[in-house]
């Protein structure tokens, strides 16, 4: 790929081998995590209401989570 390519925004992406593409710290690892029913249930219910999967609500959930416990610690 020439500089003068991508600057004339010319298609670059014949280029590019995206097979191969990553996304940093997106990796996937497999845990498991056992819950008591009650808790699979509201899980159940959160996810019909959003047309998700159950784990996608937790995905959803834990992330924000871990994002409001992250921006916490840079406060105090």
């Amino acid at each position: 790929m020439k500089a003068s390519e991508f600057d004339d925004a010319e298609s670059v992406l014949d280029t590019l081998d995206l097979a191969s593409a990553r996304k940093p710290n997106l990796d996937q690892r497999k845990v498991n995590v056992d819950f008591p029913t009650w808790m699979i249930e509201a899980l159940d219910k959160a996810a019909r209401r959003r047309g998700v999967t159950r784990q996608s609500v937790i995905k959803m959930w834990l992330a924000e989570r871990l994002e409001r416990e992250a921006a916490a610690a840079k406060v105090g």
